[in-house]
């Protein structure tokens, strides 16, 4: 017969004094790990954002755009997807001793300037679409676009094969700013100072989580929020716009200075951005204020 072994009393009582030493010591280390709150956050002085904004202009990669994050208390650079490992590295390494001040986020597609082929406005070699009609004090009508739309062009038509003129390039701003101004010499041509059939009566810069519409001429009416105000985006080549409205609202190339708005309010001009708007992406845009305060125009 197979003997069972069984352990002493004292062995029982030993073994569970340990396990209540052990148990004990469990607990107490438990008590002992701090809790994580709002005080434990890494904060950053407005200088060291402000040095951080600065140390990414510098690293200069394309397919790049940084805002400051109020929430967070970090600068939040996105990065399209052009952008390599290395090249992320190199942003931070830039940063140096602020690099935790930096918050990395991908999107997909690759950051550009958003002009194609098609319908709507057109300069001899491309095309874009119309943001607002404006009025001067005198009563003369112009309409804002996009400013990298308005470089280098003059004449300005309606239709693909040049026969309907609107008008000629008044002003442009671009790098640094996106916005450019047009001038209606068509007499013929109806001004509304409507977005389709959304009449605008102000213009204002939105605030982050607002609700946005974007209208363009190469895929209509498409929503959504603004995530960043104060943006800088690196298009590449020079190209580096400043002070932009980043938002969630796809974009397509052609719908380059479209209008961005909410209700009657008009809010930007389209500048470019990431994505399509089958698989959604990233959109930036110059906040409409500067430009109708830089040309002395209104909407109405």
């Amino acid at each position: 017969m197979r003997i069972k072994r069984t352990t002493p009393r004292s062995g029982i009582a030993r073994r569970s004094r340990l396990i209540a030493v052990t148990t004990g010591l469990v607990a107490a280390a438990a008590f002992a790990i701090p809790s994580a709150n709002a005080s434990d956050v890494q904060t950053f002085s407005s200088t060291q954002l402000s040095s951080v904004n600065k140390s990414v202009l510098q690293s200069d990669i394309a397919g790049t755009a940084w805002a400051v994050d109020a929430k967070t208390n970090r600068v939040v650079v996105t990065v399209d997807s052009t952008v390599s490992k290395a090249e992320i590295a190199q942003i931070k390494k830039d940063a140096g001793t602020n690099a935790d001040a930096l918050t990395i986020k991908h999107t997909a597609g690759k950051f550009n300037k958003l002009i194609a082929g098609g319908d709507a406005i057109y300069a001899s070699s491309w095309r874009c679409s119309l943001g607002f009609n404006v009025q001067d004090s005198s009563g003369n009508y112009y309409f804002l676009t996009a400013g990298h739309c308005t470089d280098g062009a003059g004449t300005w038509w309606s239709n693909s094969g040049h026969t309907t003129t609107l008008g000629t390039t008044a002003g442009s701003s671009f790098p640094t700013n996106d916005y450019g101004i047009v001038r209606y010499t068509n007499t013929s041509v109806a001004k509304s100072g409507a977005v389709g059939s959304q009449d605008i009566t102000s213009a204002a810069t939105p605030s982050v989580g607002t609700t946005v519409y974007r209208r363009g001429s190469t895929t209509g009416i498409h929503s959504g929020r603004v995530t960043a105000l104060n943006a800088t985006v690196n298009y590449g080549s020079g190209d580096i716009v400043y002070g932009m409205i980043q938002t969630t609202v796809c974009a397509e190339p052609g719908d380059s200075g479209g209008s961005l708005y909410g209700g009657t309010v008009a809010y930007g001009l389209t500048s470019g951005g990431s994505g399509n708007c089958t698989s959604g992406g990233t959109t930036f845009f110059q906040p409409v204020t500067e430009a109708l305060s830089a040309y002395g125009v209104h909407v109405f």
